[in-house]
């Protein structure tokens, strides 16, 4: 079996296309969740062709599977 490397899928309206501040938190598209970078990558493409319009809208890919098994050399220790 693969490894599954989770990808979240998630947009919504920008307060401003520069930056990274939604407009309204209460509106977010969660997409999905994915097994694969591929499946995601096919699912953002697929969301943010369809808002093409809407300049202030925009779509990310989150690596969940980054933020669940980090990178023990990028981790400090606690204490």
């Amino acid at each position: 079996m693969t490894k599954q490397l989770l990808h979240l899928v998630f947009g919504g309206e920008l307060v401003d296309p520069a930056g990274l501040d939604f407009a309204d938190l209460s509106k977010l598209d969660i997409v999905g969740i994915y097994p694969s970078f591929a499946e995601a990558e096919a699912a953002w493409r697929a969301k943010a062709q369809a808002t093409i319009d809407n300049a202030q809208m925009r779509y990310f890919v989150v690596h969940l599977h980054r933020l669940l098994e980090p990178d023990p050399a990028l981790v400090t220790p606690a204490g």
